[in-house]
Protein backbone atom coordinates (compact mmCIF):
# COMPACT_ATOMS: atom_id res chain seq x y z
CA UNK A 1 0.00 0.00 0.00
CA UNK A 2 1.81 3.13 -0.73
CA UNK A 3 2.17 6.38 2.02
CA UNK A 4 -1.20 8.12 2.20
CA UNK A 5 0.84 11.56 2.08
CA UNK A 6 1.39 13.14 -1.84
CA UNK A 7 4.59 13.79 -1.02
CA UNK A 8 7.09 13.46 1.81
CA UNK A 9 5.35 10.95 4.68
CA UNK A 10 6.48 12.92 8.16
CA UNK A 11 5.73 9.77 9.75
CA UNK A 12 8.51 8.58 8.91
CA UNK A 13 10.57 11.34 10.66
CA UNK A 14 8.48 10.48 13.76
CA UNK A 15 8.94 6.88 13.85
CA UNK A 16 12.48 6.65 14.74
CA UNK A 17 13.08 4.58 10.91
CA UNK A 18 14.88 7.43 9.89
CA UNK A 19 18.45 5.99 9.25
CA UNK A 20 16.49 2.82 7.49
CA UNK A 21 14.46 5.13 5.55
CA UNK A 22 17.60 6.97 4.81
CA UNK A 23 20.40 4.29 3.52
CA UNK A 24 17.50 2.83 1.65
CA UNK A 25 16.31 5.90 -0.25
CA UNK A 26 20.00 6.73 -0.88
CA UNK A 27 20.23 2.88 -2.09
CA UNK A 28 17.45 3.35 -4.62
CA UNK A 29 18.47 6.96 -5.94
CA UNK A 30 22.26 5.49 -6.65
CA UNK A 31 20.51 2.53 -8.27
CA UNK A 32 18.58 4.94 -10.52
CA UNK A 33 21.64 7.34 -11.41
CA UNK A 34 23.64 4.22 -12.22
CA UNK A 35 20.79 3.16 -14.45
CA UNK A 36 20.22 6.86 -16.52
CA UNK A 37 23.43 8.77 -15.94
CA UNK A 38 25.89 8.72 -19.38
CA UNK A 39 28.62 6.05 -19.35
CA UNK A 40 30.92 8.49 -18.52
CA UNK A 41 29.69 8.63 -14.90
CA UNK A 42 30.51 6.25 -12.08
CA UNK A 43 28.16 6.31 -8.69
CA UNK A 44 29.14 5.25 -5.58
CA UNK A 45 27.54 5.36 -1.51
CA UNK A 46 30.34 6.66 0.17
CA UNK A 47 30.63 6.46 4.48
CA UNK A 48 31.90 8.54 6.35
CA UNK A 49 31.90 8.05 10.24
CA UNK A 50 32.79 10.94 12.60
CA UNK A 51 33.24 10.86 16.02
CA UNK A 52 31.79 14.34 18.06
CA UNK A 53 32.42 15.45 21.46
CA UNK A 54 29.55 15.32 23.49
CA UNK A 55 28.55 18.74 25.16
CA UNK A 56 29.56 19.23 29.01
CA UNK A 57 25.86 18.83 30.16
CA UNK A 58 25.64 15.48 28.73
CA UNK A 59 28.71 14.42 30.61
CA UNK A 60 28.18 12.91 34.05
CA UNK A 61 30.92 13.19 36.44
CA UNK A 62 31.51 12.12 39.60
CA UNK A 63 33.58 13.92 42.49
CA UNK A 64 35.42 11.10 44.77
CA UNK A 65 38.55 9.19 43.77
CA UNK A 66 38.69 5.48 44.80
CA UNK A 67 39.59 5.38 48.68
CA UNK A 68 41.37 2.37 50.30
CA UNK A 69 40.87 1.77 54.17
CA UNK A 70 42.52 -0.25 56.57
CA UNK A 71 39.94 -1.90 59.57
CA UNK A 72 40.35 -0.45 62.70
CA UNK A 73 41.60 -3.70 64.38
CA UNK A 74 45.20 -3.08 61.96
CA UNK A 75 47.88 -1.89 64.43
CA UNK A 76 51.22 -2.58 63.62
CA UNK A 77 53.39 -4.15 66.13
CA UNK A 78 56.92 -5.04 66.66
CA UNK A 79 58.35 -8.28 65.33
CA UNK A 80 57.38 -10.40 62.26
CA UNK A 81 56.08 -7.61 59.68
CA UNK A 82 52.13 -8.15 59.04
CA UNK A 83 49.73 -6.91 56.66
CA UNK A 84 45.84 -6.51 57.03
CA UNK A 85 44.11 -6.68 54.09
CA UNK A 86 43.00 -3.43 52.73
CA UNK A 87 39.08 -2.75 52.08
CA UNK A 88 39.14 -1.18 47.91
CA UNK A 89 35.63 0.71 47.56
CA UNK A 90 34.94 0.58 43.54
CA UNK A 91 33.29 4.59 42.40
CA UNK A 92 31.53 4.62 39.03
CA UNK A 93 32.98 7.01 36.94
CA UNK A 94 32.27 7.51 32.95
CA UNK A 95 34.64 6.85 29.73
CA UNK A 96 35.46 9.82 28.42
CA UNK A 97 34.06 8.75 25.13
CA UNK A 98 32.54 10.37 21.93
CA UNK A 99 29.59 9.95 20.13
CA UNK A 100 29.96 8.42 16.90
CA UNK A 101 27.83 9.28 13.61
CA UNK A 102 27.57 7.44 10.85
CA UNK A 103 26.51 9.15 7.77
CA UNK A 104 25.98 7.81 3.77
CA UNK A 105 25.90 10.09 0.98
CA UNK A 106 26.29 9.47 -3.06
CA UNK A 107 29.44 10.51 -5.06
CA UNK A 108 29.04 11.29 -8.87
CA UNK A 109 33.00 10.61 -10.45
CA UNK A 110 34.38 10.59 -14.00
CA UNK A 111 34.52 7.10 -14.66
CA UNK A 112 37.65 7.58 -16.47
CA UNK A 113 39.94 8.80 -13.43
CA UNK A 114 37.57 9.30 -10.51
CA UNK A 115 37.42 12.81 -10.64
CA UNK A 116 34.56 14.04 -7.88
CA UNK A 117 31.80 15.90 -9.96
CA UNK A 118 29.11 16.03 -7.32
CA UNK A 119 28.27 15.11 -4.06
CA UNK A 120 24.48 14.35 -2.79
CA UNK A 121 23.66 14.83 0.46
CA UNK A 122 20.33 13.61 2.16
CA UNK A 123 20.89 15.23 5.10
CA UNK A 124 20.17 13.22 8.69
CA UNK A 125 18.88 14.70 12.02
CA UNK A 126 22.67 14.69 13.20
CA UNK A 127 23.10 17.13 10.35
CA UNK A 128 20.87 19.22 11.85
CA UNK A 129 21.23 19.45 15.48
CA UNK A 130 23.81 20.01 18.18
CA UNK A 131 26.25 18.55 18.40
CA UNK A 132 26.94 17.24 15.22
CA UNK A 133 25.34 19.60 12.88
CA UNK A 134 28.93 22.23 13.38
CA UNK A 135 30.66 19.10 12.21
CA UNK A 136 28.35 18.53 9.28
CA UNK A 137 28.55 22.34 8.15
CA UNK A 138 32.38 22.38 8.13
CA UNK A 139 32.38 19.34 5.65
CA UNK A 140 30.01 21.30 3.82
CA UNK A 141 31.99 24.38 3.13
CA UNK A 142 35.14 22.40 2.74
CA UNK A 143 33.24 20.84 0.02
CA UNK A 144 31.89 24.45 -1.11
CA UNK A 145 35.98 25.34 -1.49
CA UNK A 146 36.26 22.59 -4.12
CA UNK A 147 35.12 22.62 -7.69
CA UNK A 148 32.55 20.24 -6.72
CA UNK A 149 28.78 20.27 -7.65
CA UNK A 150 26.74 20.06 -4.24
CA UNK A 151 23.11 18.85 -4.18
CA UNK A 152 21.36 18.71 -0.28
CA UNK A 153 18.32 17.57 0.59
CA UNK A 154 16.43 18.14 3.42
CA UNK A 155 13.12 16.00 4.17
CA UNK A 156 13.09 17.34 7.80
CA UNK A 157 10.79 19.60 9.25
CA UNK A 158 12.83 19.43 12.68
CA UNK A 159 16.03 20.65 13.12
CA UNK A 160 18.26 23.53 12.10
CA UNK A 161 17.92 24.63 8.62
CA UNK A 162 21.15 25.12 6.33
CA UNK A 163 22.79 28.75 6.50
CA UNK A 164 22.18 30.64 3.68
CA UNK A 165 23.17 34.49 3.70
CA UNK A 166 19.92 35.77 2.61
CA UNK A 167 16.59 34.41 4.27
CA UNK A 168 15.88 31.27 2.98
CA UNK A 169 11.53 30.69 1.53
CA UNK A 170 9.02 29.64 2.84
CA UNK A 171 8.72 26.01 2.85
CA UNK A 172 8.71 22.67 4.54
CA UNK A 173 10.85 20.94 2.86
CA UNK A 174 14.11 22.40 0.63
CA UNK A 175 16.68 21.42 -1.89
CA UNK A 176 19.93 23.04 -2.25
CA UNK A 177 21.48 22.67 -5.68
CA UNK A 178 25.39 24.21 -5.89
CA UNK A 179 26.92 24.49 -8.89
CA UNK A 180 30.76 24.48 -8.82
CA UNK A 181 30.48 27.53 -11.48
CA UNK A 182 27.75 29.24 -9.65
CA UNK A 183 29.19 30.28 -6.35
CA UNK A 184 28.64 31.81 -4.22
CA UNK A 185 24.74 31.06 -6.08
CA UNK A 186 22.94 28.17 -4.93
CA UNK A 187 19.22 27.12 -6.35
CA UNK A 188 17.11 26.63 -3.79
CA UNK A 189 13.87 24.49 -3.91
CA UNK A 190 11.21 24.46 -1.45
CA UNK A 191 7.54 22.88 -1.03
CA UNK A 192 5.37 21.87 1.25
CA UNK A 193 4.14 18.50 3.24
CA UNK A 194 0.76 18.69 1.43
CA UNK A 195 2.58 18.71 -2.37
CA UNK A 196 3.90 16.27 -4.26
CA UNK A 197 8.44 15.77 -4.24
CA UNK A 198 9.70 17.66 -6.85
CA UNK A 199 11.91 16.76 -9.88
CA UNK A 200 15.57 18.17 -8.47
CA UNK A 201 18.49 18.86 -11.05
CA UNK A 202 22.13 16.98 -10.67
CA UNK A 203 24.75 19.00 -12.45
CA UNK A 204 27.25 17.25 -14.79
CA UNK A 205 30.39 18.42 -16.14
CA UNK A 206 29.99 20.32 -18.98
CA UNK A 207 29.05 19.85 -21.93
CA UNK A 208 26.12 17.33 -20.27
CA UNK A 209 23.19 18.44 -19.03
CA UNK A 210 21.94 18.15 -15.93
CA UNK A 211 20.57 14.92 -14.57
CA UNK A 212 16.79 15.27 -13.08
CA UNK A 213 16.54 13.30 -9.95
CA UNK A 214 12.63 12.62 -9.81
CA UNK A 215 12.29 12.28 -6.37
CA UNK A 216 8.64 11.43 -5.97
CA UNK A 217 8.83 8.74 -8.16
CA UNK A 218 12.01 7.52 -6.04
CA UNK A 219 9.78 8.00 -2.84
CA UNK A 220 7.66 5.40 -3.42
CA UNK A 221 9.81 3.08 -4.82
CA UNK A 222 11.53 3.09 -1.80
CA UNK A 223 8.52 3.20 0.51
CA UNK A 224 6.77 0.30 -1.13
CA UNK A 225 9.67 -1.52 -1.33
CA UNK A 226 10.62 -1.37 2.04
CA UNK A 227 7.32 -1.95 3.28
CA UNK A 228 6.72 0.97 5.13
CA UNK A 229 3.51 1.07 5.66
CA UNK A 230 3.79 -2.10 8.27
CA UNK A 231 6.32 -0.06 10.71
CA UNK A 232 4.51 3.11 10.71
CA UNK A 233 1.54 3.70 12.90
CA UNK A 234 -1.00 5.92 11.47
CA UNK A 235 -3.64 5.11 13.49
CA UNK A 236 -2.24 7.85 16.94
CA UNK A 237 -2.20 11.27 16.88
CA UNK A 238 -0.50 12.95 14.21
CA UNK A 239 3.45 14.50 14.38
CA UNK A 240 3.92 16.50 17.65
CA UNK A 241 5.90 18.40 15.35
CA UNK A 242 3.59 19.23 12.52
CA UNK A 243 1.54 22.88 12.64
CA UNK A 244 -1.84 22.85 13.83
CA UNK A 245 -3.00 23.12 10.61
CA UNK A 246 -0.98 20.53 9.29
CA UNK A 247 -2.26 18.10 12.24
CA UNK A 248 -5.97 18.90 11.46
CA UNK A 249 -5.19 18.26 7.77
CA UNK A 250 -3.00 15.00 8.47
CA UNK A 251 -5.78 14.04 10.85
CA UNK A 252 -8.53 14.40 8.08
CA UNK A 253 -6.02 12.51 5.26
CA UNK A 254 -6.13 9.58 7.47
CA UNK A 255 -9.65 9.52 8.19
CA UNK A 256 -10.10 9.00 4.17
CA UNK A 257 -7.86 6.53 4.36
CA UNK A 258 -9.80 3.71 6.85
Amino acid sequence: MPSPFPGMDPYIEASGYWEDFHDSFLTDWRNALRASLPSAYSVYIQERVTSIALPDKDRRHAVADVGVTAPDSYRPKGGVATTAAASCVPILLDHDLEETARETYLEITRRTDRKLIAVIELLSPSNKETPGAPVYLAKRAALLNQYVHLVEIDLLLRGARLPMREPLPMGDYYAFVSRAEQRPKAEVYTWSLRSPLPVIPVPLMAPDPDHALDLGALFRLTYDTGHYERELNYAGNAPAFLRPADQEWTKALLAGRA
